[in-house]
């Protein structure tokens, strides 16, 4: 039986008056990669947001392990250095370099000395095919090789679980494919992810699970041979048709 490592239920958001989620069910077991599509503003990087802390759901649970971590009481810093996250715009520091971007987090947070931080950033910068840049700025990279710093800084502090909010979204389309290809690898290894996306080849190959949403709510969750091949809700069908004209008409 597979390990679970994430539960959602029943998660709702609201801001003001606006519902943005509601009534979210699913649940991530060890070595799975979720994919999340859906239309913008169907919710997808606020269940994210939700889901490392970012924002603070209105009701419901998210069980790690079994412990509800929406809890207030919960020490958010030490559960995202398990549950880490990448984000559209990257996030480094504009003022250290790859290399010191890479190390940061685990000196600060998992209280590892530099030397030892410093080979751990090494290994995985080698990884993403970072290594040559170690002493560049954020700014004399391009947006595929910042993103693969900030996938290897959150790999750095090997977490159990990684989130990526629409990770190629900012990326110029001849350096999706180079990110893509570092995810695909990951995901071969066995890492357990949690994918908002836009790119339907890729959540159709890579993903172990794929959840459609529209309007705030999960309208269809499965395998993605039944989610690409077979979907059951007529949104779903929809969504799908659209994409896959649109990409007829490039």
């Amino acid at each position: 039986m597979s390990e679970k490592i994430l539960e959602i239920r029943h998660l709702s958001k609201t801001f003001g008056t606006n519902l943005v989620l509601k009534d979210i069910d699913f649940t991530v077991n060890k070595g799975d990669v979720t994919c999340i599509i859906g239309a913008s503003g169907s919710g997808k990087s606020t269940l994210l947001r939700c889901l490392n802390l970012l924002e603070t759901p209105t009701t419901g649970e998210i069980l790690y392990h079994g412990n509800n971590i929406a809890d207030p009481k919960v020490n958010a810093a030490k559960y995202r250095s398990r549950v880490g996250m990448v984000f559209q715009s990257f996030n480094l520091f504009n003022n250290m370099t790859v290399l010191e971007n890479c190390v940061v987090g685990q000196v600060k947070v998992l209280k590892k000395d530099k030397e030892t931080a410093r080979k751990n950033a090494l290994s995985y910068l080698e990884k993403v095919g970072m290594a040559p840049y170690i002493n560049a700025k954020p700014k004399q990279l391009s947006g595929g090789q910042k993103q693969r710093v900030a996938i290897a800084r959150a790999l750095a502090m090997e977490p159990e679980l990684l989130l990526f909010d629409e990770p190629t979204s900012a990326l110029d389309p001849q350096m999706v494919g180079e990110v893509l290809e570092v995810m695909r690898k990951l995901a071969s290894e066995g890492l357990t992810m949690i994918i908002v996306t836009h790119e339907m080849a890729f959540a159709r190959d890579v993903s172990s699970q794929v959840v459609f949403m529209a309007g705030g709510v999960i309208v269809e969750e499965g395998e993605p041979a039944q989610i690409f091949g077979a979907p059951k809700e007529h949104q779903t069908k929809e969504f799908l048709g659209r994409f896959m004209h649109e990409r007829a008409a490039l």
